[in-house]
């Protein structure tokens, strides 16, 4: 049995395989879903899991060298925006909501949570640990 606290068997999988510069995004309940991109549906009813609970496990085994996020998260989401900024995630960049959406498309994988706060999503792009 697995030491480190991510037992998903599709998302460690996932973690797993990345390489360098691959974009693995954290999303929202509402967080739309691009066709071709695989989902990794954790949502089992509103807030369970937290948006913020599954991106903290996510880090326990994923070598991340930096992070985006919607610029509108700051104003509609603040609570969850200081929260983000507490994890000490390498090298921010933030883009407009629409424009994030499209990065979406480029994913490995989104992972959605149950997460019912607005713009509580994340590109967490790949780095390596050497």
């Amino acid at each position: 049995m697995k030491k480190t606290p991510l037992l998903n068997i599709a998302l460690s999988q996932l973690i797993a395989s990345l390489g360098h510069g691959d974009l693995l995004v954290v999303g929202d309940a509402g967080l739309p879903v691009p066709p071709g991109v695989p989902l990794i549906d954790l949502a089992l009813s509103a807030g369970v899991p937290g948006f913020l609970q599954t991106v903290e496990i996510i880090l326990t085994e994923m070598q991340v060298e930096q992070h985006v996020l919607a610029e509108e998260l700051v104003l509609h989401n603040p609570a969850i925006a200081a929260r983000i900024g507490a994890l000490s995630l390498p090298k921010r960049s933030r883009v407009p909501h629409e424009e994030f959406k499209q990065m979406t498309q480029r994913a490995r994988a989104i992972v959605r949570t149950g997460e019912h706060s607005p713009y509580a999503n994340v590109i967490l792009v790949a780095g390596v640990v050497f």
